[in-house]
């Protein structure tokens, strides 16, 4: 088991308060600070600081709560491991970003696992920054993102390549056009991804190697789900950019259109992310074989 001494650390950490962490690990805060000083005489290092604002975290602390958040989720997998090898099921976690959601990437799970009784698998949406947090910790068994993790505890798989393009709707002017320039994009009301999303960051470095700042650009609306992005340029609220493979059912089905934008390069790698201790690596394949097997049901 994991040291409760460690949890207790782990508890200041987060709430920065010996009062809250007390409550909520239904301790005294006698006890709480017992814990963080055993916990520091035994590595020799202090963990917090007391400052005018309260309670802050010094760099050997944050060191010790890196290491103390992998051992926790490391627990996590070992009591998951060991119900799984009782009821002879394998309980994957996958962490995904919202725009590889969005695309093939849950049908295919969703078609490894039937073809797999035994596997179970479940989806955690979130940003790339956070899911690169989430693995470190043990959280999900491997990420399937844009773009690529440079980590050398990390390994990858290319899954496929994707490109950005604007989403229009079939009522705007624009849609009939094969390419739209700059200039014109500037015109049209724009609604994005959050800044912290990899399609923002793509979109941005793309016009800044064009001489262009996306201050230049009139954003109506920033949001990170997916779904209402695209039905909101379905709506002719505004325009997109997003991922082709996001939204090849829509283009088929009509609710929108897809349009090259002049100038900016926008091609991305999708891969596979996961840590280099990770032992199913045949399943990643096997998951691999099944999404390029669908892929030619999806171009369009």
């Amino acid at each position: 088991m994991i040291d409760p001494k460690l949890k207790t650390v782990l508890s200041v950490a987060e709430t920065l308060n010996i009062t809250k962490s007390a409550k909520l690990l239904s301790l005294t805060q006698p006890s709480v600070s017992q814990h963080i000083k055993a916990v520091e005489e035994t590595l020799g290092v202090k963990l917090f600081v007391r400052t005018n604002r309260g309670l802050k975290v010094t760099a050997e602390g944050q060191i010790v709560i890196e290491y103390a958040k992998k051992m926790r989720g490391l627990y996590g997998v070992l009591l998951k491991q060991l119900e799984d090898q009782k009821r002879s099921v394998q309980h994957l976690t996958v962490g995904v970003t919202p725009t590889a959601e969005s695309n093939a990437i849950s049908q295919v799970l969703a078609l490894y696992s039937a073809q797999n009784p035994s596997i179970r698998i479940t989806i955690i949406t979130d940003t790339i920054n956070n899911l690169y947090t989430k693995l470190k910790e043990y959280e999900v068994d491997f990420a399937i993102i844009e773009g690529s993790i440079s980590d050398p505890s990390c390994s990858s798989i290319l899954l496929d390549t994707d490109h950005l393009v604007l989403a229009a709707s079939s009522s705007n002017p624009i849609s009939s056009m094969p390419l739209i320039p700059i200039s014109l994009l500037k015109q049209q009301r724009l609604i994005l991804r959050l800044p912290s999303s990899g399609t923002r960051t793509l979109f941005e470095t793309a016009l800044s190697m064009c001489g262009e700042s996306i201050d230049a650009f009139n954003i109506i609306l920033e949001l990170d789900n997916m779904n209402t992005i695209k039905e909101l340029v379905q709506r002719d609220f505004g325009v997109s950019v997003i991922s082709k493979s996001a939204c090849l059912d829509d283009v088929r089905a009509g609710r929108f259109c897809t349009i090259p934008i002049e100038k900016l390069n926008m091609i991305r790698e999708i891969n596979i992310v996961y840590t280099s201790d990770f032992g199913h690596t045949d399943i990643l394949r096997d998951i691999v074989a099944i999404y390029q097997r669908q892929q030619p049901e999806k171009r369009i």
